[in-house]
């Protein structure tokens, strides 16, 4: 009889994951719609204000729900990541 084993979850890991990929909808969003999504992306994190996104694909809805300094932290440690 095979052994059960326990599957362990890493929370941050996975909120880290869902916040890249709600990051790759509302960029390829704005792409669709015609936007720089650079641009607009980093003037909403900057600002906090929600006009720099389109509603588009519910793009807006998305990006609101995570909070700023979150994207800021894990666009960083990407980053980091790219450049070890």
């Amino acid at each position: 009889m095979p052994q059960e084993q326990t599957t362990l979850f890493n929370l941050e890991e996975i909120d880290a994951e869902n916040t890249r990929l709600t990051l790759k909808e509302v960029y390829n969003s704005l792409e669709e719609r015609g936007y720089n999504p650079t641009n607009q992306i980093v003037g909403y994190l900057i600002s906090g204000d929600p006009g720099y996104i389109s509603s588009y694909k519910n793009a807006r809805g998305k990006i609101q729900e995570i909070d700023r300094a979150k994207i800021v932290e894990i666009l960083l440690k990407e980053f980091q990541k790219d450049n070890k």
